[in-house]
C-alpha cells in the first residue's frame, strides 16, 4: 500500500469523494433514525389528543346521563343538565389542552444530525488543507 505522501492528488479526491459519500450516507441514516424516535413522540401525544376527547365525550353522555336525573329531582332539569354539561366539559378541554401543550414543546428538528453535519463539515475543510 502506498504512503500518505506517495498518492497522486487524483487519488487523494477520490478517496475524499469516497469518504464524503459514506458520510452522508451514514449521516442520513441518522437523519431517518432521529425523526422517526421523535415521531414516536408526537404520536404518543396526538394520543392524549385523542384520549382526551374520548373521554369528554363518554364523559358527556354518561354523567350528562346520571348526574342530570339525580339533580334534577332537586333543581329544575335544564339546569342540572347545563352544570353536569360545564364540568364534563372542563375535563375534556384540561385533557385537550395537556396534549397540544406536549406537542407544542416538542423539538422535531434533527438536531444530533445538525451536530454531526457541522462536524462533518468541519471534517471536509480539514481534508482539503
Amino acid at each position: 500500500m502506498q504512503g500518505r505522501d506517495e498518492r497522486s492528488l487524483g487519488e487523494l479526491f477520490s478517496e475524499l469523494a469516497q469518504d464524503t459519500s459514506t458520510l452522508v450516507r451514514q449521516e442520513m441514516t441518522l437523519a431517518k433514525t432521529e425523526i422517526s424516535q421523535k415521531a414516536s413522540r408526537v404520536g404518543k401525544d396526538v394520543g392524549f389528543l385523542a384520549a382526551g376527547g374520548a373521554v369528554a365525550y363518554a364523559g358527556l353522555l354518561a354523567i350528562i346521563a346520571g348526574i342530570i336525573v339525580l339533580l334534577g329531582q332537586a333543581i329544575p332539569m335544564w339546569l342540572s343538565a347545563l352544570l353536569v354539561g360545564l364540568v364534563v366539559a372542563g375535563v375534556g378541554y384540561f385533557l385537550v389542552r395537556r396534549g397540544l401543550d406536549a406537542l407544542k414543546r416538542e423539538d422535531l428538528a434533527p438536531r444530533q444530525t445538525i451536530e454531526t453535519l457541522k462536524e462533518d463539515q468541519q471534517w471536509a475543510k480539514d481534508q482539503t488543507r
